[in-house]
């Protein structure tokens, strides 16, 4: 026996029902539902597509679908870091190294600069790194506003889509620049401390580059990569 058109969106409504709220998620899940519950007809004809349903369902634990759904956050976060990881590495290769490595002395100038008047680059060092940070947090306001459009539009949502649109815990990396910030207080920082500050000010800033641009701008390439069924919908 095999489930009908009306089995399987009750197979999509009962995931829905156990809050798995992403459709990819939910297609995961339904397939492997309905191998099992056919597989156990084979054993038991006499099973009803309810009673194989819930016993199914029970193999999965008092947690439910949620061990599932969080170890498939876990790889798709994975593979979410490694497409910023790939995405940086170009940055520190020709031809781009160049341009890198010219904004990293460009901002070592500008620090080095600004250490001979001390309270005044302190503040305008302050300023920056707080633009930077207030930058990072606009871009990704309207990114996840953006997002929540096209979900309330195609009625589905999609774990990876969610988690490149900013639902990653991107906000992590802004404890550096603010830590940073915070922490001058009208000393004098040795060249090779200013060059390490330049350093990370570049990446940092590369880093949201790639993050609300670079990516979102190839998510749905991403998303046809790693969901077939996304180009069909």
């Amino acid at each position: 026996m095999t489930l009908s058109a009306a089995q399987i969106e009750r197979l999509y409504a009962f995931t829905r029902q156990h809050y798995v709220e992403y459709y990819d998620l939910q297609t995961e899940l339904v397939d492997h539902l309905a191998n099992a519950i056919e597989a156990q007809w084979e054993a038991n004809p006499k099973l009803t597509f309810e009673e194989a349903l819930q016993v199914e369902f029970k193999k999965f634990g008092v947690f439910g679908f949620m061990d599932v759904v969080d170890k498939r956050r876990g790889a798709l976060n994975t593979k979410y870091n490694k497409l910023v990881l790939q995405h940086l590495k170009t940055f520190f290769s020709i031809p781009k190294i160049i341009g890198t490595f010219t904004a990293i002395g460009i901002v070592f100038w500008i620090l080095a600069a600004l250490q001979r008047d001390v309270d005044q680059g302190n503040n305008v060092l302050q300023a920056s790194f707080f633009a930077l940070i207030l930058s990072f947090i606009i871009c990704l306001f309207i990114l996840r506003h953006q997002n929540k459009k096209r979900n309330q539009k195609t009625e589905k949502k999609w774990l990876l889509r969610e988690i490149i649109f900013g639902y990653s815990g991107m906000a992590g990396i802004l404890n550096v620049p603010v830590q940073f910030a915070l922490h001058l207080n009208g000393s004098h920082f040795s060249n090779g401390l200013l060059l390490f500050f330049s350093f990370l000010f570049v990446v940092l800033g590369i880093t949201i580059y790639i993050t609300m641009f670079l990516i979102p701008a190839k998510a749905d390439q991403y998303l046809r990569e790693t969901y077939p069924e996304y180009e069909m919908l």
